[in-house]
Parts: C-alpha cells; structure tokens; sequence
C-alpha cells in the first residue's frame, strides 16, 4: 500500500512541477496569472497546455518548441524531475501525514526561490514575504518548530546574515538575509544553525568547483539563494538527526 501512496505522490509531483515552473516565469517577469501569455520565447506562439507539462511535453517535442523548432530550455524537465523525485521520497520518508504536507509545501517554495535566484540572480520580495507570514501562521498550529521557536530561529538567521552582508560592503545581497529570516522561521531555534552552516558549507564547495573548473572568475558573483535553499530542505528533513550527532560529537 505504501508503494502505491508513493507512486501517487510521485505522479502529483508533476502536475505540481508544472504549477512551479508556471509561477517562476509569472513571478520573474513580473506578469500575473491572469495577464500572462505563456509564449515560446523564440517565435512568441502562444503554447497549449499539452506543451506545458514538463516530462511529457518536452519528450513529446523532443526539446524543441513545436512552432519553429527551437530548442527550449531544460529547467521545466530538471523542475519536473526534481519535484516527482522529492515528493516520492518525502511520502516514503514521513507517510501519509501533516508533516509530509508541511514539507511538500516549504519544498515547492524552496524551489521557485533557488530557480528564479539562479535565473535571474533575484531573490522576490512577493515570494519570501507571504512565505514568512505561511510560515508563522504554519508554527502557530504546529509542535514543530513551534512559534516561539520560530520567532527566536527566524530572528537569528536574519540578525546573522544582516551582518555578513553589512562586512561583506554589497557581496551579498538584502534578499539572501530575508531568505535567511525565512529560512529561521521554518527550522525554528536550534535548526537555523544547522541550515545556515549546511548552506556555507554546500555554497563552499560549490564555489571552489566553479573556481577551479574555471566556471566562474574570483571577483564573479555566486548567487547564495540555491544553497540557502538547499540547506533549508535538508534541515527540514534531517535537521534533528544532524543536530543530534554534532552535539555527540562536540559534547554539547
């Protein structure tokens, strides 16, 4: 039965990977559901529905825009994969329960925020600002993290990135300290530590690849959302067990 249950989340995981890469380009271009025309960016032809779905559109075009024959780019299929795989895996790791519709949820937001950050280097204040009030209203009814928890986590993470991106004289942005703030209200107090070393540690790392296999240059800004939001979906899933083993190892 559970396989089932899996499979169902997996298949939902795509039609809401269409309403994801739907809001990304809405909310990056500034339009709104209503006023939007969802063209081919090469001839401008208005796209069908069928052209919309990720998976099946893209391999039914085999890359290309029906219309003239463009390529079209590939974030809808990795968004689409991305998404089926994460909501496979969050039902198989929480089951049928309010934790698993939490996280789905905070993981689709993570979502549109790293894609429009890597697109557009743009972290939207119509995106983290109704999230930081989802996020309260969500802490309210829920154990964890619990408001107060929430308060405390999201204070920290933007009192903490405030003061990077004041020493950092403009190396980082005021939507990386908001995101941040969000991402404490999500986690909650102790979680927001976890998260913001997670996502120094991965932005790191990433860093040096890029630095090395001379993707990027040294003055070349990186931007920092993807990594916030990656660290944020790792923490939700398996903060308490990483919070856990460093305090066996630190001893605290």
């Amino acid at each position: 039965m559970e396989g089932i249950w899996i499979a169902v989340f997996i298949l939902l995981g795509t039609i809401v990977a269409g309403v994801l890469n739907v809001s990304i380009d809405l909310l990056s271009n500034k339009e709104t559901i209503l006023s939007a025309r969802l063209n081919c960016p090469s001839c401008h032809h208005r796209l069908k529905m069928k052209d919309l779905i990720p998976i099946f559109g893209y391999s039914r075009l085999r890359g290309r825009c029906h219309y003239c024959q463009s390529p079209v780019t590939r974030r809808p299929l990795w968004v689409d994969i991305g998404t089926a795989s994460l909501f496979g895996y969050l039902c198989w790791h929480y089951g049928l329960s309010v934790e698993l519709a939490i996280a789905s949820f905070y993981c689709c937001l993570f979502i549109v925020i790293m894609v429009i950050d890597i697109e557009h280097q743009l972290i939207l204040n119509k995106v983290t600002y109704p999230a930081m009030g989802a996020a309260l209203l969500i802490a309210i009814f829920s154990s964890e993290p619990g408001i107060v928890n929430a308060a405390i986590g999201g204070g920290i993470g933007l009192g903490l990135f405030l003061l990077v991106a004041v020493a950092s004289r403009g190396g980082m942005g005021l939507g990386d300290v908001k995101l941040a703030a969000l991402i404490g209200l999500v986690t909650g107090y102790p979680l927001i530590f976890i998260a913001l070393v997670l996502a120094i540690v991965i932005g790191g790392l990433v860093a040096v690849m890029l630095l090395i296999f001379k993707k990027k240059k040294g003055k070349e800004g990186i931007p920092y959302g993807p990594y916030l939001s990656l660290a944020a979906m790792a923490t939700l899933v398996y903060g308490s067990e990483m919070l856990d083993w460093c305090r066996e190892i630190f001893q605290i």
